[in-house]
């Protein structure tokens, strides 16, 4: 996956994120952002890939994003993570 493809995906991932509001306030719990920071750093790649780290570290929220995108968590954590900042080489 293209990193630019990936950075998209991470997006609709803070969108979900923001939509469900127990989710976001332990992101930013968790990341110890605030949530203007979050708004002002929304398209920087390592915050987009901490967004998809969040994602995998749930299950059930990581389940609830792929149903809605119509994708498997494998794919979210094999292409779209591993495009973005951060990602161990396998």
């Amino acid at each position: 996956m293209h990193a630019s493809a990936a950075e998209t995906l991470a997006l609709k991932a803070l969108a979900h994120l923001a939509g469900d509001g127990d989710a976001l306030v332990r992101l930013l719990t968790l990341s110890g952002l605030k949530l203007e920071d979050l708004r002002v750093r929304a398209a920087d790649p390592e915050l987009l890939a901490a967004v998809i780290d969040f994602l995998l570290s749930d299950d059930s929220l990581c389940a609830a994003f792929c149903a809605s995108e119509n994708l498997d968590a494998q794919t979210l954590h094999a292409a779209a993570r591993r495009a973005l900042p951060g990602a161990q080489a396998f």
